[in-house]
């Protein structure tokens, strides 16, 4: 009984803060107190001790830096600089503007950032390159989303410390890395990315002639407060990379092992976030303005509920019933669509994931199936349905469209043609993901 009013609890604060447009993070911490306190009989400060401040802080540290970026005009600048770097093969604009993207999310910037700069761009490349503005609007979406996924970008740091959360619930379970394992979906989301490029690409008449026409104009140079920003972010990820990588390749280095262990995203980007005040790279109250305060708190408030349901048990009675219910074969499935259906109407990190992921440790215990491909079915599905037109990139991408009747167009084409389309690609994909992981 506790565990039905615990899901339903979760399925209501996602309902609410959808209706609302209230965030649901705060519901989830409405609902996780009076479960919690009340029916459960914990104590006050025994769940304010589920408030998950390790992803808390590496979200809030990681935004900080690259605000600075984003601040002093570092990232359109990249942006623009990349896209005129592909003027010479004006066929390939939808992989450019991917790779354009990917770059610009790898290196920090968030989802919704690189779709507030692309999305304008890309809009008028369209129109003057006569590409299909559906082309356009899929590759930077999905270009965002597979670049955040990189494990010390924006999403992939939440990711991680999602997975590292999942696994607090089941002490007999060994963790899983969740660099190596953020690493592998990225890889895994740029793969499934061109596939749905390719298939826009290539399936719609309307991109026939594309690259015919299209001017490129030349950005203006980097400016030294830029050029110093783009040095920090380039030194940063070589200092948070070089070491989790030389991990992997020599894991039996005692020294390159302790070192590893010592480097955490969070704290080196405050020290770089330091540097980039100090040099006054971009002003203080801009950066901590640019926080997503927002992003963080659904975040928290779910992570709050969810930890609820793993003390009452409740996460555990769904893994088991997954286990016994669903084939075997059909599980990696199951996370893909369940994921997509519910980043439809929710956010992927604040819900989606909060929500799954803990059920991933013991179905991997219980199946036999890869929790690294388990956790990556369940992100790459969630993204596939993240171009909808309610979602804050379909959004973004609507509000780039040049009039009116171009935005209703672009809405439907968004919702019945995107959405099935990279929901169905994606679903087959996650099938063979999960039989060769």
């Amino acid at each position: 009984m506790l565990s039905a009013i615990i899901i339903f609890s979760i399925a209501l604060a996602v309902f609410l803060g959808y209706k609302t447009k209230i965030n649901t993070g705060f519901f989830c911490i409405v609902f996780a107190y009076a479960i919690g306190c009340f029916a459960m009989g914990m104590k006050p400060k025994e769940l304010i001790g589920f408030w998950p401040t390790n992803t808390m802080f590496v979200i809030l540290a990681v935004s900080l830096f690259y605000n600075v970026a984003a601040a002093n005009g570092t990232l359109e600048k990249i942006s623009r600089s990349l896209l005129y770097a592909c003027r010479s093969f004006p066929g390939l604009l939808p992989y450019a503007l991917f790779f354009v993207a990917v770059i610009l999310s790898v290196m920090g910037a968030a989802y919704f950032t690189v779709l507030a700069f692309l999305a304008p761009i890309t809009m008028l490349i369209c129109e003057e390159a006569n590409m299909d503005k559906l082309t356009g609007a899929v590759a930077i979406n999905c270009g965002a989303l597979a670049g955040g996924n990189f494990p010390t970008a924006a999403l992939g740091v939440v990711f991680r410390g999602l997975m590292d959360t999942a696994y607090e619930g089941t002490p007999e379970l060994v963790p899983i890395d969740s660099f190596s394992s953020c690493l592998t979906m990225f890889g895994l989301a740029v793969l499934s990315s061109l596939i749905v490029i390719s298939f826009f690409r290539f399936g719609f008449k309307s991109n026939r002639n594309i690259g015919k026409g299209a001017k490129f104009e030349k950005p203006d140079a980097y400016t030294p407060v830029q050029k110093s920003t783009l040095y920090l972010i380039m030194l940063m990820m070589a200092v948070v990379l070089v070491f989790p990588v030389l991990k992997l390749i020599l894991p039996k280095v005692a020294f390159i092992s302790n070192v590893a262990g010592k480097i955490d995203v969070g704290l080196v980007a405050i020290v770089f976030a330091v540097a980039a005040l100090l040099m006054k790279l971009a002003p203080q109250k801009e950066i901590i303005a640019k926080v997503p305060w927002n992003t963080i708190l659904m975040i928290a408030g779910a992570g709050m509920l969810i930890s609820v349901a793993v003390e009452a048990g409740t996460i555990e009675m769904l893994s088991n019933w997954i286990g016994g219910n669903v084939p075997v074969f059909f599980i990696p499935l199951a996370f893909s669509i369940v994921g997509a259906i519910m980043s439809f109407f929710s956010s992927t990190t604040g819900v989606v994931c909060p929500a799954l992921f803990p059920l991933i440790p013991g179905l991997s215990a219980t199946t036999g199936l890869s929790a690294a491909a388990l956790f990556a079915c369940t992100v790459l599905g969630a993204q596939s349905s993240a171009i909808s037109p309610f979602s804050s990139g379909g959004s973004l991408i609507l509000g780039s469209a040049g009039s009116d009747e171009e935005r209703n167009a672009l809405f439907n084409r968004l919702l019945f043609i995107a959405v099935p389309i990279n929901v169905g690609i994606c679903a087959v994909y996650n099938l063979i993901v999960s039989m060769v992981l």
